[in-house]
């Protein structure tokens, strides 16, 4: 006697209900590429199997519903979606009895999936099944036995994976993982990494490295190709193109991702970057990508790729990329302005770098300051030092051009090998893209003459293609000829003798209109390392050290505008030498000629002392100017009182700075009505006290302080007017 077990399906004990039979029985099939039905059948035999299983419980054939998943295509024509999501959103749950699976935990790709899976099939009645049996969501023993298998599931994906990452890993520590190519390079189909075979590849990408190095600026690279044309071969990874050389033309991200690229050095690298979930975009897979630093890749490999540069040259190119960054820390990127020492500045006193402003002066000219606002900035404190750029700028430029002098013919040679290098680099380039168009057109002739003369469709498009080809190979040339009519490709004797000639006079070329500001911080920053300035007090007189290229320092002195005569180191000096000449009977042109002639100077930008100059010197010291001017009776002043000019010697605040205040509300005072128009100032102590503290403060802060003492004096003043006759404030 035979006994056979009874199958799974066959101890319902009544779990399949006739309501059941009169929904759909939905055969849930993943299969992730249309190669995948045709080298893996068996997944296709499973779906005819579940198909079958589905009749076999009792449904009919017309209520069974095949959805197979990743393929995006089912017998209801459903659009792919993840597992569940698609059942409960094309089909819906409601109108399914039973769900069919090669494994129930494969519905979902979660743990969190799956469990949602389970509360909407319990909610809407339907059952689930796979080989093993059928369960009833909503009973406690199946929905037991559905979570076991769903935490089993999950982790066995965790190990499958564990294993493909371990055997990736090994892999490209031997180097032999294939990874996506940088541009210049293809992959054989053994596997071999070799240069990209073609010339005119090579040569943009040599020429790049070569800019980079002269240039040191991306962007200046980038205007550098676009300005002559100059395009970058790129082998196609996807496409009907795939595997095929196409010509783009450069952008910024090209570039970088060129310079900073391991490869080129001849480094295989593996694991640069990560993903971040959080910074995927929807519908761009290839997005959130986060970069790693060097010490977290996985796989360093030097020398196992065919290299362009050497690895000290890669890192100097990545220091450079680095110090381009606009930040506290690195001198950053060249950008427009006439400051030179931009990036190369530090402040003698904290040691951090000094950062540039810009004022509008006359004719729209930009006067450069240097600030350090560090302390300032990031913790409210006082300002540092700051001084006017122009001065600091010509002392600098000076020691540098004298530096320069003596190498003055190596420079020219240099200057000329560079030159003429860059232009057979750039016309090699153009000569290759000729090449490439006449092969163009001989290949269109030969398919033309290859053709069958009575075929005329075929002879007509091919026509077409040649004639194509011919209008672009001329289109080409004439683009070459006018290249070479405006830069030929070797210098001529004129050339040279020019390159000579401005190398022997350096200053000539740093001041000529078409030497930039950015050739010039260029320069500086080639044969200077750093710039250390301090400002003596609050005086004029600045010690500078410069630090050369190699480590030599040079220290100097300068002199930097101020503001105030006051401020100047020799103002006991010259106040004394300004009140002798004026006792004497000079006249303020005469004062101003012996000053200048004596070395001594203004504390503003201008060079030498005006007559204007020496009569406002004279007034601070209290001296007249010689040219005494008949004056009527002074009035007496009342408590309190003060004239503008005796107000300003007290108080060490410029007469223009105070003046602007009274017109601004923020001092009380009157006017005579005498020709000249003298101001009368009110400060009592209190009031001499705030003017110095306003005048310690900054523009912004003096501002918004002034502010708040005019609206507090003008609310007093209109509770006063308010005060009714018993002294009381009227509401």
């Amino acid at each position: 006697m035979t006994v056979t077990a009874p199958a799974p399906w066959e101890r319902l004990e009544g779990k399949i209900q006739p309501w059941h039979l009169d929904r759909l029985a939905v055969v849930y099939v993943r299969q992730s590429t249309p190669q995948q039905v045709i080298d893996h059948a068996e997944s296709t035999r499973l779906q005819y199997g579940l198909t079958q299983r589905a009749v076999d419980l009792g449904w009919a054939p017309s209520r069974v519903l095949v959805i197979d998943e990743d393929l995006g295509h089912s017998a209801s024509g459903l659009v792919d979606r993840p597992g569940f999501q698609r059942l409960v959103s094309e089909v819906g749950l409601d109108h399914v009895g039973l769900v069919l699976g090669v494994e129930m935990s494969r519905l979902a790709r979660s743990g969190r999936e799956w469990h949602q899976l389970l509360e909407l099939c319990a909610l809407a009645g339907a059952l689930l099944a796979d080989p093993d049996g059928v369960y009833d969501p909503a009973g406690h023993n199946d929905r037991l036995l559905l979570g076991l298998k769903g935490t089993i599931s999950e982790a066995e994906l965790h190990l499958i994976k564990q294993r493909m990452w371990n055997g990736r890993i090994g892999k490209a520590r031997r180097g032999e993982l294939a990874m996506p190519l940088p541009v210049g390079y293809l992959r054989l189909p053994d596997g071999q990494v070799i240069k990209d075979p073609d010339e005119q590849v090579q040569a943009v990408v040599h020429l790049v490295f070569d800019l980079f190095d002269e240039l040191a600026l991306i962007n200046g690279v980038l205007r550098f190709l676009v300005h002559h044309s100059i395009q970058i071969g790129i082998r196609a990874r996807e496409g009907p193109e795939k595997g095929q050389l196409v010509w783009r033309r450069p952008s910024r991200i090209m570039i970088q991702n060129m310079l900073r690229h391991p490869a080129y050095a001849g480094i295989y690298v593996y694991g640069r970057s990560r993903t971040d979930p959080r910074r995927r975009i929807p519908g761009r897979p290839f997005t959130g990508r986060v970069r790693k630093p060097r010490e977290n890749w996985y796989v360093y490999l030097p020398g196992v790729l065919p290299a362009y540069i050497g690895m000290d040259r890669h890192e100097r190119n990545l220091a450079r990329i680095e110090a381009n960054r606009a930040r506290s820390l690195s001198m950053g990127a060249l950008r427009d302005g006439p400051a030179l020492l931009v990036g190369l500045i530090h402040c003698g006193r904290c040691g951090t770098r000094m950062a540039v402003h810009y004022q509008r002066g006359r004719g729209g000219k930009l006067w450069p300051k240097y600030e350090c606002g560090r302390l300032k900035s990031d913790y409210g404190g006082e300002l540092c030092q700051q001084l006017a750029g122009a001065c600091l700028d010509r002392y600098v430029t000076g020691l540098l051009l004298a530096a320069m002098a003596p190498a003055a013919l190596e420079i020219s040679l240099a200057a000329a090998e560079r030159a003429q290098h860059r232009r057979e680099a750039v016309d090699r380039i153009w000569r290759q893209r000729l090449e490439r168009a006449d092969y163009a057109v001989d290949r269109s002739r030969r398919q033309y003459q290859l053709a069958e003369p009575e075929n005329r469709l075929v002879v007509r498009e091919l026509e077409r293609s040649w004639e194509q080809a011919l209008t672009e190979r001329q289109q080409l040339g004439e683009e070459y000829d006018r290249f070479t009519a405006t830069r030929p490709r070797l210098l001529t004797a004129d050339e040279r003798e020019q390159i000579r000639a401005l190398a022997q006079d350096l200053p000539a070329v740093w001041r000529a209109p078409t030497t930039t500001d950015t050739d010039r911080k260029q320069l500086m920053r080639h044969l200077i390392e750093k710039v250390t300035v301090t400002v003596i007090g609050d005086s004029e007189r600045v010690t500078v050290q410069i630090t050369w290229a190699g480590g030599h320092q040079t220290d100097g002195e300068v002199a930097r505008p101020v503001a105030r005569l006051d401020q100047l180191s020799y103002f006991p000096q010259l106040a004394t030498r300004a009140r002798e000449l004026s006792e004497a009977g000079q006249p303020s042109t005469a004062i101003a000629a012996v000053l200048n002639a004596e070395g001594l100077r203004p504390p503003k930008r201008v060079e030498e002392f005006s007559a204007t100059g020496v009569r406002e010197l004279l007034r601070q010291i209290g001296c007249g100017s010689g040219q005494h001017r008949r004056r009527l009776p002074e009035p007496e002043l009342g408590p309190h009182e003060w004239w503008l000019n005796d107000l300003a010697r007290h108080t060490r605040i410029p007469r223009v700075t105070l003046y602007g205040w009274i017109k601004r509300g923020w001092i009380t005072g009157r006017q005579l009505d005498e020709p000249q128009r003298p101001w009368i100032v009110q400060a009592d102590p209190e009031e001499v006290e705030r003017l110095h503290r306003l005048h310690q403060q900054s523009h912004g802060r003096r501002s918004q302080q002034a502010w708040l003492d005019h609206q507090r004096t003008a609310i007093l003043h209109h509770n006063e007017g308010d005060e009714g006759d018993d002294g009381k404030t009227q509401l």
